[in-house]
């Protein structure tokens, strides 16, 4: 199993945990991020498999489908496959269609390809967060509901 410093220094990996909590200050929503090498399912772990059912199974691994609203986000990359999913849950989709995951993705992505992807991480957070927070506002009672480390797979 990797470790987050396979893909990040210990500075990148608390600006973007801090990132996440920034991002869920002002909602109820969750953020979470998660890195691995490649895209392999989880029951064969020597079997490659398509990066979006990859997501799939780890949105479910880290229960982002547990939300009180369904309002959870999983920014998932394959670092050596090159490839990156945002997947958000149903309460969240419903409300900003596939064109706002795509613009986030461009964000991350240009970064990423300029070699930054702490940064790409970052500014990916904090656009999801701010969607989160304009349909899924801070109410007094609401708590963290996932953890906001960063998984590795």
């Amino acid at each position: 199993m990797s470790k987050v410093e396979d893909f990040l220094t210990s500075e990148e990996e608390t600006a973007i945990i801090e990132a996440i909590r920034i991002a869920e200050k002002n909602t109820s929503g969750e953020i979470r991020v998660h890195l691995e090498a490649n895209s392999v399912s989880s029951e064969e772990p020597n079997k490659p498999i398509d990066a979006f059912d990859r997501a799939a199974e780890v949105f479910d691994i880290l229960h982002m489908n547990n939300t009180k609203q369904s309002n959870g986000v999983l920014i998932y990359v394959a670092v050596k496959d090159r490839t990156l999913v945002i997947m958000g849950d149903k309460g969240i989709n419903d409300i900003v269609g596939q064109n706002f995951w795509e613009s986030t993705k461009d964000i991350i992505i240009n970064h990423f390809k300029n070699g930054d992807m702490k940064q790409g991480l970052v500014e990916g957070i904090l656009k999801a967060g701010e969607q989160l927070k304009k349909h899924f506002p801070h109410q007094k009672n609401d708590k963290n509901e996932l953890p906001d480390d960063i998984s590795v797979g």
